[in-house]
């Protein structure tokens, strides 16, 4: 005797809604997420212009803490750099046609009072300077963070001067990473660990 019950197939495939190509509008589909994204963009622009302006008033502040001549003299390159950068993204927001915002980045803020907490932790030496490299290293692995993906997004909306822009501090951002590891793996560290034994006995 045969069963008058559907199959589950028959069912499965009977309750699948059939979308007309008419209920689609033209180019709904992409540019709902490319204007979501081209926002995130701008977001994220106004996050990362605010944590360099907040660096440029910072890093004096942090050179004039260090007790290593390389270090100051990293710490003071860099700065120079990240005025520069504060001038690129303020040519980025013209390129995009709007205006310079920086919104407040809660990231730098936090490793901004994590810096100053070690300093006022430590005193004036080796340890120090670990510290600072260790804080600053933090902040530069952020904005290489930061700065490869606005890299990436710019790439992706086709906005390729934005792009190359961005890819300029990515680089420096890289650098002066480096410049950080060399100067705690060649001095500070070694000098850290003297200054501690020599502080046990």
């Amino acid at each position: 005797m045969k069963s008058k019950t559907k199959s589950s197939h028959q069912v499965e495939k009977k309750s699948v809604p059939k979308v007309s190509a008419k209920s689609v509008t033209k180019g709904s589909a992409k540019e709902k997420p490319v204007e979501g994204l081209k926002k995130l963009f701008i977001d994220e622009l106004k996050d990362i212009y605010w944590a360099e302006k907040a660096l440029v008033k910072t890093l004096p502040k942090v050179a004039d803490k260090t007790s290593s001549e390389d270090l100051a003299e990293a710490i003071q390159n860099h700065l120079n750099e990240t005025k520069e950068h504060v001038n690129r993204l303020e040519k980025v927001f013209s390129i995009l046609g709007i205006k310079a915002e920086a919104v407040k980045c809660e990231a730098m803020a936090g490793l901004i009072k994590e810096t100053d907490q070690i300093i006022s932790e430590t005193e004036d030496g080796a340890v120090r300077d670990a510290g600072i490299i260790s804080a600053a290293q933090k902040i530069e692995h952020y904005e290489i963070a930061t700065y490869g993906t606005l890299v990436t997004f710019a790439q992706i909306l086709n906005e390729d001067k934005v792009a190359s822009i961005l890819e300029d501090t990515l680089g420096e951002e890289k650098t002066a990473d480096a410049t950080l590891s060399q100067i705690a793996e060649s001095v500070v560290n070694v000098e850290a660990v003297g200054e501690m034994e020599y502080g046990e006995e």
